[in-house]
């Protein structure tokens, strides 16, 4: 097959007309031809760096069928998410999964399942479990190592895990938000030699120069390109673009072609831009897709233009995979696994004793992961502590799904619903059931929707009940990542109609049991101080 184009040449830094022949899966020849301007842009496709595949709520042969049509090609995908539901299992269930579509998954050895001692996960990956995937060609990576104490201060497990990644001469992962100094300098020097949780330019630049590559994240909850993007100015060698977690309907609309064609319009180096988006992460994790030279595998895009980078077609492996804002990969039958045990819930279960009407609350702030804890005042009746909606303070449960236990209860500001509730068992890390809600009948109604459905997004409000079942572990559904895109966008707008001003109202809820994010959140054990590492109380 022959193939025309302006190739964008990102190890020249040029751009000429070529003529590309594929045999075998592999560029065979590249030939310069004579100038013809209407010719589409030839160019490596788009990975993104760091992902959890299951926060698309898609399994990955699904994820794969929507992010080729925005010319993505391969991501690095932690699949933390599934084994902190399933363990081994889950892990084997994303491999096996990715394998059945053309399509570069690239999985880590995830490093800290359960993540913390303070939360009920339905899995664990040990460190035996780390070297036998350390040991397997599909893992490429240790995953996102979050327990930075334990790295800091040379925790035993947590360096075991690390030399099993070092061993085998593979990277690791960071996860470090807000660490600076000489804690920064500690953990860096402990192995990671990446970090996508960099939330201002002098942390990433410090961490920059301490070594690591940063990845600049864009995704439906964490946004930190515009804080980050200007360092592509200085040390374009060291930057990276990933999602981290993206929500189903942001999927359809675009992915890290997004992220090109910002930083483009920033006025940006076109070349800088393409090399984060394609090159840095094939060099920095040695990855097996090809950078658009004579003998690579034949990974690339054609573009229509270098301002909006209106994807063409896209080719993995010398197939097309997509084309005209289609995909061309077919559907397979995916499988299900779950680990889903507790039992229905009654509204007395969400009562909370008011011992004051002063509380400690979880400040959920928009586009950021960071919660800052931040004092109010509740709605006191009977003696029960009841959400403030003049206040925009409202109740906040997180229920274990693995046992029957009582849930957790505390306070939270900023999702702004007047009336219902909406819930979720997509909720990082251990995912057990995260609602909110303005009063304990609503969201008694949301979290028994999802045990019903074992897993999955819901909200209810008056008569009105709506939910997007998620039976693959509780978040991800096997159905066609379209039509699951399209569901999450009719229960995304009902949150809105009931007064949440998020930008993602269930992406953002989906956050606020992730622990090892501070200040504040809240685990099915309690409210959990995430500065001191222990538990608090919310009066």
């Amino acid at each position: 097959m022959i193939l025309k184009g302006q190739l964008i040449d990102l190890h020249l830094r040029k751009i000429y007309p070529v003529a590309l022949e594929i045999r075998d899966k592999k560029i065979h020849s590249i030939v310069q031809i004579p100038p013809n301007p209407s010719l589409p842009y030839l160019l490596p496709g788009f990975i993104d760096s760091h992902v959890h595949i299951e926060s698309s709520m898609l399994v990955p042969s699904e994820f794969a069928r929507l992010a080729v049509v925005h010319g993505t090609v391969a991501t690095l995908s932690d699949p933390h998410e599934i084994a902190n539901v399933c363990g081994m299992q889950g892990v084997e269930y994303m491999i096996d999964n990715g394998k059945q579509v053309p399509f570069h998954f690239f999985f880590g050895a995830p490093s800290c399942v359960p993540a913390t001692p303070f939360e009920t996960a339905g899995g664990e990956i040990s460190a035996a479990d780390i070297a036998q995937l350390m040991a397997r060609p599909e893992i490429l990576y240790l995953a996102e190592m979050m327990n930075w104490p334990g790295t800091v201060n040379r925790d035993p497990l947590v360096m075991e895990k690390i030399q099993l990644a070092q061993k085998q001469g593979k990277p690791i992962d960071g996860h470090a938000p807000g660490l600076r100094g000489k804690l920064a300098q500690k953990y860096v020097s402990a192995g990671p030699s990446t970090d996508h949780e960099c939330f201002t330019y002098e942390e990433a630049l410090e961490k920059i120069k301490l070594g690591m590559k940063i990845s600049i994240r864009e995704g439906s909850a964490a946004k930190n390109f515009d804080a980050l993007i200007d360092l592509i100015d200085d040390y374009p060698e060291m930057l990276l673009f990933c999602s981290d977690d993206k929500h189903p309907d942001n999927l359809a609309l675009g992915h890290i072609n997004e992220l090109v064609c910002r930083a483009i319009a920033k006025g940006k180096d076109t070349f800088d831009v393409l090399r984060a988006a394609c090159i840095n992460p094939i060099t920095h994790y040695s990855l097996p897709v090809g950078q658009l030279r004579v003998g690579d595998g034949a990974d690339f895009i054609l573009v229509e233009d270098m301002e909006k980078f209106k994807v063409l077609a896209t080719y993995i492996q010398g197939h097309k995979v997509a084309e005209y804002g289609q995909s061309l990969i077919p559907r397979i039958k995916n499988e299900v696994i779950n680990h889903f045990e507790t039992s229905f819930k009654s509204p007395t279960d969400f009562q909370i004793s008011a011992l004051k009407k002063k509380v400690r609350v979880i400040e959920a702030l928009d586009g950021q992961l960071i919660t800052p804890e931040i004092e109010g005042e509740i709605n006191v009746n009977n003696g029960l502590a009841e959400s403030n909606p003049d206040q925009d303070i409202l109740k906040i449960t997180v229920v274990n799904r693995y046992q029957n236990a009582s849930p957790a209860l505390a306070f939270i500001k900023n999702f702004g619903l007047k009336a219902g509730a909406i819930a979720s068992s997509v909720g990082h890390d251990s995912h057990n059931i995260i609602g909110v809600g303005v009063d304990d009948s609503s969201i008694c109604r949301a979290v028994n929707l999802l045990i019903e459905a074992k897993g999955g997004v819901s909200a209810v409000w008056g008569d009105q009940e709506e939910v997007l079942p998620l039976p693959v572990a509780g978040i991800m559904s096997p159905e066609d990542g379209y039509t699951v895109a399209a569901a999450y966008t009719r229960i995304d707008r009902l949150a809105k109609e009931m007064g949440s001003t998020l930008h993602s109202p269930f992406m953002t809820l989906s956050f606020m049991a992730l622990l090892v994010i501070p200040d504040l959140k809240l685990s099915d054990k309690g409210l959990f101080d995430g500065k001191k590492f222990e538990f608090t109380s919310v009066f």
